[in-house]
């Protein structure tokens, strides 16, 4: 279930714990728009974080409460509670560090329930510390999103399929982007690249050049 996030940098502490709720955050810069971003579904609950400018946070909040009437779950340092105590533009809060329990109980007493969305275990991929969820085209590495194109994602669900075994240029290219794409084989390069940069620089070595043949992952 998509559930908008705000502010757009969430901290990896409410990231995590969402993904682990069976929640994918939706970061927003503002308010404005988020109707029209809506899934099919529509919004069943909203998170606001407050790390920094409680005035705006408790603003967003109160939007989302009463233009978009999504019930929002508000994230607050336990010092803050006395500034919140009288307002009203949000439907319930928890407290920070955040307990990942406590977050999934109070996401569903908002009405944001994942039961009906339970992902079966032979739609997720696993390598080391990542995950891809090929129900949803989803990826996380430490429990962290990472935002990959279709076709980046595609490439790192053939590598996680296929470990351990060397792959052409050629090869890849037909597997994963098909017999009738015509563009060149150096696509396979440039998408090797990006993934790279993606998984960072720990997780970059999972794919290896095989010189003058092409790449294995693992």
């Amino acid at each position: 279930m998509f559930v908008p996030v705000y502010p757009e940098s969430p901290t990896n502490a409410l990231t995590a714990a969402l993904i682990a709720a069976g929640y994918q955050p939706v970061p927003v810069a503002d308010v404005a728009g988020l109707a029209a971003r809506a899934p099919v579904e529509g919004w069943e609950a909203a998170v606001v974080e407050v790390v920094e400018d409680l005035g705006r946070c408790l603003a967003v909040a109160s939007k989302l409460s009463t233009e978009l009437e999504i019930p929002v779950l508000l994230v607050i340092d336990r010092t803050m509670t006395p500034e919140v105590e009288q307002e009203s533009g949000f439907a319930d809060f928890i407290l920070s560090p955040i307990d990942r329990t406590e977050l999934r109980v109070r996401m569903a007493r908002l009405g944001a329930s994942t039961t009906s969305d339970v992902i079966a275990e032979d739609e997720i991929l696993r390598f080391r510390d990542l995950e891809l969820n090929t129900a949803t085209y989803q990826a996380t590495v430490d429990s962290r999103p990472q935002d990959l194109t279709y076709m980046e994602y595609e490439l790192l669900r053939f590598f996680v399929e296929n470990p351990g075994r060397a792959w052409s240029r050629e090869q890849i290219l037909s597997k994963v982007w098909g017999y009738d794409y015509f563009g060149g084989s150096r696509t396979v390069d440039v998408h090797v690249r990006r993934l790279r940069a993606k998984l960072g620089e720990e997780r970059s070595s999972w794919i290896t050049t095989i010189r003058s043949v092409g790449y294995r992952f693992g």
